[in-house]
């Protein structure tokens, strides 16, 4: 049986070399045909040197002789920009892209690997949060689908398998990050080392400051209506500390469908692969016996007011998102730099969602316009 040819974009983050994890587990099924990188070339040689992919490309371009004279000995084609990008999710021999770049950046590739009919492993939220309505449209004119990779939006996409009722509600689990029961007074102080800190899952950077002021929620509340088609009123997040249930599904009988597991992203990423085999592994299972207590509360949207923000964006629509998610990705990068407090961010956030120009129905060039206007207004309050 051919191997699925699996195009990896962004493969040296997390969720990138865990996608490398499950190819290399399940290597008679799996192989890597691309990878991508934008900076971090040591890796991206190192991951090009094990799996012997078919193309290379980084996507800084000032580090591209470092990377073609490092494969020099191997019959590996090197690229670099992020055009080289739009061309890899476009390539005839492959059968996956896994969206797995951070933050904006993921759009184009995604739009190019949607007009190539390409199956899309999605852990890029940030491409259906600017653009998830011509992401749909592109979806359904091509007949690409999309398969959900981040653990909450695979939780639902499993929960709803055979199932032909209508969702009357989505509820999305959140973990409360390093933050969780703490009030305004303590985030005051906060540290990027401490908001670093997630108590269960190892991720990048920005997703894991995200996860701290739960923004990462407010983007998979947006994202849901996108992938699942509902209405903001359908879709609620609750807090769930210990991680083991990732998403539920409420069906107009009042039954509720979960979706549980260990912590580990690797399990949603070989889903998207396999679907619709549920692939055998070796993985760590949830053991019961070891399970002490379930608990669930209510976010509380006054002290995380990001969450707030976003269901705000989503009840706007049009580029209200976009908005959003440029904002978010500047103060971010600001707070890691420690420019600014972890309580400023929102208020950057929520000041350029004021003071950017809303459009009710915006084409692809309005985002892109969209994305620089909104960068340049939160960076001035920086």
């Amino acid at each position: 049986m051919r191997k699925k040819q699996i195009a990896i974009l962004g493969s040296t983050g997390s969720i990138g070399t865990q996608a490398l994890d499950v190819i290399e587990a399940r290597s008679d099924l799996f192989e890597v045909y691309a990878i991508t990188a934008n900076n971090r070339v040591e890796e991206l040689v190192a991951q090009a040197r094990k799996f012997n992919p078919e193309v290379v490309v980084i996507a800084n371009k000032d580090k591209y002789s470092f990377v073609k004279e490092s494969l020099a000995d191997l019959p590996i084609k090197v690229f670099a920009g992020a055009e080289s990008i739009d061309a890899v999710a476009e390539m005839e021999p492959v059968d996956i892209v896994l969206t797995a770049m951070v933050g904006y950046a993921g759009l184009r590739p995604t739009i190019s690997a949607l007009k190539a009919s390409k199956t899309i492993a999605l852990a890029n939220k940030e491409t259906l949060v600017v653009a998830g309505d011509i992401v749909c449209e592109l979806s359904r004119q091509y007949k690409s689908a999309i398969l959900p990779v981040d653990s909450e939006h695979s939780a639902v996409f499993q929960s709803l398998a055979g199932e032909v009722s209508p969702i009357e509600k989505i509820i999305l689990t959140a973990s409360g990050g390093p933050f969780r029961g703490k009030d305004r007074k303590f985030l005051e102080t906060v540290t990027p080392a401490a908001a670093l800190k997630h108590p269960n899952w190892d991720m990048g950077a920005k997703i894991t400051i995200d996860s701290a002021s739960m923004m990462n929620k407010g983007f998979e509340v947006i994202e849901a209506k996108w992938l699942f088609d509902v209405r903001p009123d359908q879709i609620e997040a609750v807090v769930h500390p210990q991680s083991l249930i990732h998403s539920m599904v409420q069906f107009e009988d009042g039954s509720v469908k979960a979706q549980m597991g260990l912590p580990d992203m690797k399990l949603p990423i070989q889903y998207a692969f396999g679907y619709p085999t549920r692939l055998k592994n070796n993985y760590p299972r949830l053991d019961f016996y070891n399970c002490a207590s379930m608990t669930f509360e209510k976010p509380d949207l006054d002290v995380f007011r990001n969450l707030a923000l976003a269901y705000e964006a989503l009840n706007k629509g049009g580029n209200m998102p976009c908005i959003l998610n440029a904002a978010n990705e500047v103060v971010v990068a600001a707070f890691l730099k420690e420019q600014i407090s972890f309580l400023r961010m929102s208020d950057v956030i929520e000041e350029t969602m004021q003071r950017v120009a809303f459009m009710q129905k915006p084409t692809y060039e309005d985002y892109v316009a969209t994305d620089v206007e909104a960068r340049k207004v939160a960076m001035s309050m920086i």
